[in-house]
C-alpha cells in the first residue's frame, strides 16, 4: 500500500505545466531523476511484494528443506535491500523536496502529494526492515520447528517400513502345506536309546 502511495502521488501530481516553458517539469527542485526513482521504486516495490506474497501461498506446498531455506534467505535479502533503497529514496526526495525554488510553484500545487510520498517513502523503510526482522526469526527458530523438517520421505526408502518375512520358493510337492520351511526333528538331538515298542494289532 505504502508503494502505490509512493508512486501514484509522484504520477498523478509529481510533474507540474510551466505556462513560460510549455513543457511538464519534476515538482522536485525541477528534477526528473527524482521522480523517475520514486516511480520506480514505488512499482518494483509493488511487484516484489506480490511475488512474495504467492511465495508464502505456495510455501507449504514447498517439501524439500534446502528449497525453504532458500526461500526464507531470500526474504531476509530482498526485504533488507528494500529498506535501504527507501531509506535512499527518502533523503533523495526530502532533499530535493527541502532546495525547490517557490517561484517555480507559485500556486503550490501538487505539495500534498509531494510530501505524502516523502512520508510514505519514510513509514516504507521500517515496514520493509520490520519485514526482514520478521523473516530473520522465522529462519532461526525453522530448524526447531515444523518449517524446515517435512522433507520428502520416498516410501520405497522408509526404513521404518515393516517388510515381509523371506519364505524359500517351493521346489517340490509339500503336502504338509509348509511352502518350503525347514522344520527340525522333534528326536534329531534326542541322545538316549530309544526301546523296541511293539505294535497292536
Amino acid at each position: 500500500m505504502f508503494s502505490i502511495v509512493v508512486f501514484g502521488s509522484i504520477v498523478n501530481e509529481g510533474y507540474l505545466n510551466s505556462a513560460s516553458e510549455g513543457e511538464e517539469f519534476c515538482i522536485y527542485n525541477r528534477n526528473p531523476n527524482a521522480c523517475s526513482y520514486g516511480v520506480a521504486v514505488g512499482v518494483l516495490a509493488f511487484l516484489t511484494c506480490l511475488l512474495y506474497l504467492a511465495l508464502d501461498v505456495y510455501f507449504p506446498q514447498i517439501s524439500s528443506v534446502k528449497d525453504r531455506k532458500k526461500a526464507v534467505l531470500s526474504d531476509i535479502g530482498v526485504s533488507a535491500f528494500w529498506a535501504f533503497l527507501w531509506f535512499v529514496g527518502f533523503c533523495y526526495l526530502a532533499n530535493q523536496w527541502q532546495v525547490s525554488k517557490p517561484k517555480d510553484n507559485p500556486l503550490n500545487e501538487g505539495t500534498d502529494a509531494a510530501r505524502a510520498a516523502i512520508a510514505f517513502s519514510f513509514f516504507s523503510i521500517f515496514t520493509w526492515a520490520g519485514q526482514a526482522m520478521l523473516a530473520f526469526q522465522r529462519y532461526q527458530i525453522g530448524a526447531d520447528s515444523a518449517l524446515f523438517s517435512q522433507d520428502y520421505m520416498d516410501p520405497s526408502q522408509d526404513s521404518s517400513m515393516p517388510y515381509a518375512p523371506y519364505v524359500e520358493p517351493n521346489t517340490g510337492p509339500d503336502p504338509a502345506g509348509m511352502g518350503g520351511t525347514y522344520q527340525q526333528p522333534a528326536n534329531a538331538f534326542d541322545t538316549e536309546p530309544q526301546g523296541y515298542q511293539s505294535q497292536g494289532y
